[in-house]
């Protein structure tokens, strides 16, 4: 471990450098954005990645997509294969005026990196790099990089590339550096992945919007049946009142209130929803909410009737949950739920499956121990709720591989929103755990 340990702490410029060069690209996959610094990321990626010591990588084209990059360095004999994934596009800045410093400037503040796709998930670049330059490049097992190219705007391409190209991607172990730490310095192991369905309901009452004064009370307003049918959706403590869904327990670490409350910027005085353990709410239940709604904005409201609202409905799911089955059932609760023989219309949208990992596998067990070696303390379990498409394509074409999501993100890396941030001593330790992780996969 001290090798390694010194090793990884050689690389401490190298690693900022890594990670700097390519949160200054702003590769968005998103429909509408310029695919070029999409191709620019996958570019650089590779090159990271050459220099690591992975002489054999190539951008993979995904029809219909944007590049992925795929190296590979074969095992030496009687030596495991290790895959490790991670994901080089990023999710749109938003509002530049909300960001303390420009998104794609990379900027330190205290010991943290900011910049969109510094935690999420370039810093997973950066620490699969500076695991395979511990080894100068010649790691004890095999080992195989894929990083996606399109993760945050579409689940279609990549897992289908996978399902087509099995032998490609195979592997003994799968190391996912798109996760993190439940705390700053606490090494961490995800063990679950919510599932995810949405869609998107139409509910129509008249021909056209009528005056309010004249019609109100009795035609119809679109707006108030969907509301109706949308308030089905929760019961009066919030938990999801979908009838049918799974639901699965959870034995890991608790999520303290205090904590969770502060993260997610509750206001003091409000209440949170659901009820029994706050980690199972959050990692092992279901859990519906309107994400988007087309009615007529307060600013110049008139006084008429709506003849037609629309909204999204996104709904979490229990891990081991079917996608497609539990779409069909909130379709049905809403289909019912809609009053007053309002028409009703419906369009799903693309279902995740959620995911279960393994973890009384021989894998699992060393990851535990280079985590806890590298962090000077114990790792931790905890959930996810949200999910990683590539993972239960990796687990339906890779059954015999254990899978292990773990990576430098934590509680203040604020992914998705403004002023994302990595810590790099986070990245450091990280690099430190996997390098020490492909060491005892290698027996």
């Amino acid at each position: 471990m001290t090798d390694l340990r010194a090793a990884v702490a050689a690389q401490r410029g190298r690693i900022r450098a890594d990670l700097e060069r390519l949160v200054r690209i702003p590769s968005v996959a998103f429909e509408g954005f310029d695919p070029g610094p999409v191709r620019e990321s996958a570019e650089a990626t590779a090159e990271i990645l050459r220099e690591a010591g992975v002489p054999d990588v190539r951008l993979i084209d995904v029809p219909g997509g944007h590049p992925a990059v795929f190296g590979e360095l074969p095992a030496p004999a009687g030596a495991p294969t290790v895959l490790l994934y991670a994901h080089h596009d990023v999710q749109p800045a938003g509002p530049e005026e909300l960001w303390s410093t420009p998104p794609f400037e990379p900027v330190e503040r205290d010991g943290r990196l900011y910049g969109r796709g510094a935690a999420d998930d370039k810093s997973g670049i950066a620490i699969h790099a500076a695991a395979i330059r511990a080894f100068d490049g010649r790691p004890p097992v095999g080992v195989k990089v894929l990083v996606e190219g399109e993760e945050e705007a579409t689940t279609d391409n990549l897992p289908r590339l996978i399902r087509e190209n099995r032998d490609r991607f195979a592997a003994d172990a799968v190391i996912v550096a798109d996760s993190g730490n439940r705390r700053t310095g606490e090494p961490t192991l995800t063990t679950t992945l919510r599932g995810v369905v949405d869609c998107t309901v139409e509910v129509r009452t008249l021909e056209r919007p009528v005056h309010s004064g004249a019609y109100g009370g009795g035609a119809p307003d679109a707006l108030m049946a969907l509301i109706k049918a949308l308030a089905t959706l929760q019961d009066e403590r919030g938990s999801c009142a979908v009838p049918g869904l799974a639901s699965m327990p959870w034995a890991g670490a608790e999520e303290p209130e205090d904590d969770f409350r502060r993260e997610a910027g509750v206001l003091e005085g409000v209440e949170l929803v659901g009820e029994g353990p706050l980690a199972e709410r959050l990692w092992t239940r279901p859990a519906v909410n309107v994400i988007g709604i087309d009615a007529p904005p307060v600013h110049g409201a008139r006084n008429i009737l709506v003849d037609r609202a629309r909204a999204v409905v996104s709904l979490r799911l229990a891990p081991t949950d079917d996608p497609e089955r539990a779409l069909d059932l909130l379709v049905d609760h809403l289909r019912r739920a809609v009053p007053w023989g309002a028409r009703f219309t419906v369009t799903g949208g693309d279902p995740g499956r959620g995911f279960a990992c393994r973890i009384d596998g021989p894998a699992y067990a060393v990851a535990r121990r280079a985590l806890a070696e590298a962090y000077g303390r114990p790792a931790v379990e905890v959930g996810s709720g949200g999910s990683i498409p590539l993972v239960p394509a990796l687990a339906e074409v890779l059954p015999g591989a254990e899978i292990l999501l773990m990576g430098a993100m934590d509680d203040r890396s604020n992914i998705h929103a403004q002023d994302e941030s990595v810590d790099l001593a986070e990245v450091e330790r990280a690099a430190l755990a996997e390098a020490l992780l492909l060491r005892y996969l290698a027996g």
